[in-house]
């Protein structure tokens, strides 16, 4: 097998992330667990997240063994990246989780030596399922690429790469759909919730789930960007390559990033988990440079872009991840106005809180919608897209998504630090340490809190870039240029198909959370019931509806179908994420001490409210995401039958 540098660096990358996952997680379970009383907890959580992914994954391979054996009608090597694809991703979620819910434990006994020591525990163990994540993502694409690029035709690269995404993305919508209904049907209200119950909700309905959709992310972004570079430059061209160092640098940055998470003078521990993202956007920002002056003095590389532009197009990636932060920070921190006025909107009873709620995940919608033009807009102008480039200019789109989508690792691994930091809270209490400890674990569990819809908004970003630049591989996947001319009916009943899909999607899933059967109303097997069915409903439909659409309207109903998926998806996404914040900000902003505090009028409204925004922002918004991105993925795929 001749592999090229570029595809040697992007596998040493994602085996370098591997092995210090492992690292980080050997380093975890060699701390103490605590006492008779913390491990009786601890036992409960890991025997209950276990038996979860065990129905859960049966029901996986079942349906994905199903969906391997159609697209054999796409080629072997389709069918095969399926496969490869599905195992991956649930591997990493199983191992993560495996992780997490030994971490907690021992976070809870660390936080007896102090807070330092126990924000050490607890960020390990997310930092093993971050690296992990992005390590297995890597390690699947390039290695997949490098075997097929090596045995098959190109044709076989093709159909490989799109079935390796198609994989991550099932596991995707069944770890967010399945887990996220799970977790809000199972367990009762907030209030009846044991500890238990509510840590193995987090596991299986949050962390496994964020995981598997930052997974499906980078994966698909990858193969966008590749495929766009064949569609533009040639199947032998190294730019195919170039995605992979991209997304090598990133990685590679993100395994130095996340030592840097310590505890400062200041004692300010969300600050001490965003230092971690800020380092690796700054050794990634640099590796970029020097890798891009490297690669554009290949011999065989075609002088598409100059040394600053291509630079810059991959940053903005990093930059968008950055100001994405910022925006959602603002948008959904208890600091700021947004929660404050939901707060404040309690005073009225649950239903002005709710209003207040859905108003302020609306009114987020706008900066988030304008930093992600923001960086289509600007990487196309720096490859060239306003000049005639319009070639370049998506590939240059298609290396931003990469970029952004590479961070996934530290973002991961600050939600997998919350996880384990609100279960270690809840086994702190149930297990009556003493008040030191508690207050220790309390103390991680708030920037858990506070930093969990910055994560999903994130999230939702980098899921909205991947998804553009695949939608800019549909468009060049046919000899004709694509045309989607609004006065032709048949583009617009496809826009407006595609638009209702996330309405009619989202509904789905909130109503699995409102609608638990007659019987089942507390009990596990009954939430995981209808969690399984519903999950059906949200593969099933996004697979079998771009085929009618496509075989019956043709590749420019298809593409309007995409475009309006997208813009509907990504403003729910973006408004449930955010809203969903709001409220949990705000309830937990009253419980500090404004407007009465804890048992008063405006808390109980603020828990109702809550209530509302974690179906928001725990179930429907994360869910959208994979499922645009699973359309995507049956539109690229099916494309050669509509040219």
């Amino acid at each position: 097998m001749n592999v090229s540098n570029i595809v040697v660096f992007a596998l040493g990358s994602g085996a370098a992330g591997v092995a210090c996952a492992l690292m980080n997680a050997g380093g975890v379970l060699r701390r103490s667990a605590g006492s008779a009383d913390v491990l009786a907890v601890a036992r409960a959580i890991q025997e209950g997240t276990g038996a979860f992914l065990k129905r859960q994954y049966i029901a996986v391979a079942v349906v994905g063994s199903l969906l391997a054996l159609a697209l054999t009608k796409l080629g072997a090597w389709t069918a095969n990246g399926f496969i490869a694809g599905v195992v991956a991703s649930a591997l990493a979620g199983y191992i993560g989780l495996a992780v997490s819910v030994r971490a907690e434990a021992r976070t809870a006994d660390a936080a007896g030596a102090g807070l330092g020591a126990a924000l050490s525990t607890a960020f390990r163990s997310g930092t093993a399922m971050g690296l992990l994540v992005a390590g297995l993502a890597l390690s699947a694409v390039a290695g997949y690429y490098a075997l097929a690029s090596s045995a098959g035709t190109p044709d076989d690269v093709h159909g490989g790469l799109l079935g390796l995404a198609l994989g991550g993305s099932l596991m995707s919508v069944f770890a967010r759909t399945v887990g996220g209904v799970w977790a809000k049907t199972a367990g009762g209200p907030p209030l009846q919730e044991t500890s238990e119950v509510a840590a193995v909700g987090n596991h299986v309905g949050h962390a496994a789930g964020t995981a598997a959709d930052v997974f499906e992310t980078l994966t698909l972004a990858l193969v966008a960007a590749m495929l766009l570079a064949r569609s533009v430059f040639g199947a032998d061209s190294p730019w195919v390559e170039f995605p992979l160092l991209v997304a090598g640098f990133v990685v590679a940055a993100s395994l130095a990033g996340a030592c840097f998470v310590r505890l400062g003078k200041s004692r300010y521990l969300v600050g001490a988990l965003y230092r971690s993202v800020i380092v690796t956007m700054i050794l990634a920002g640099v590796g970029l440079y020097y890798a891009s002056e490297w690669f554009l003095g290949l011999p065989a590389v075609q002088p598409a872009f100059s040394l600053l532009n291509l630079f810059s197009a991959a940053c903005i990636g990093l930059v968008l991840a950055g100001l994405n932060i910022a925006a959602t920070e603002y948008h959904t921190s208890k600091s700021f106005g947004f929660a404050k006025r939901v707060a404040a909107a309690s005073r009225g009873g649950p239903a002005t809180n709710v209003v207040a709620g859905l108003a302020a995940g609306l009114k987020s919608t706008g900066w988030s919608i304008a930093l992600l033009c923001a960086a289509f807009i600007g990487p196309y102008h720096l490859g060239g897209g306003f000049s005639g480039h319009e070639g370049t200019g998506l590939f240059a789109v298609g290396l931003a998504a990469v970029a952004m989508a590479s961070l996934g690792g530290v973002m991961v691994a600050i939600d997998g630090y919350g996880i384990a930091a609100e279960a270690a809270h809840g086994i702190a209490e149930t297990a009556g340490l003493p008040d030191e400890v508690r207050q220790a674990t309390a103390s991680l569990d708030a920037a858990g809190r506070a930093t969990r819809p910055v994560v999903q908004g994130y999230v939702v970003g980098a899921g909205g870039l991947a998804m553009l630049a695949l939608f800019a591989e549909y468009s060049k996947c046919f000899a004709v240029p694509l045309a989607l001319n609004l006065s032709d009916p048949v583009v617009l009943t496809g826009l407006f198909a595609g638009g209702l899909m996330p309405y009619l999607l989202g509904s789905v899933s909130l109503g699995a959370v409102g609608n638990v059967p007659a019987g089942a109303g507390g009990q596990a097997n009954g939430g995981l019931r209808v969690a399984l069915k519903r999950a059906s409903i949200l593969v099933l439909v996004p697979l079998a509806v771009p085929l009618l659409v496509g075989l019956g309207g043709g590749r420019e109903a298809l593409g309007g179908m995409l475009v309006g998926a997208i813009v509907t998806g990504l403003f729910q996404a973006f408004a449930m994420s955010s809203g969903g914040g709001a409220w949990d900000s705000a309830r937990r902003y009253i419980e500090d001490g404004m407007y009465g505090g804890a048992d008063s009028e405006a808390h109980r409204a603020a828990l109702t409210g809550d209530q509302v925004g974690t179906a928001c922002q725990a179930v429907a918004g994360p869910a959208l995401n994979p499922l645009i991105k699973l359309m995507g993925l049956v539109a690229v795929l099916i494309a050669p039958l509509l040219a």
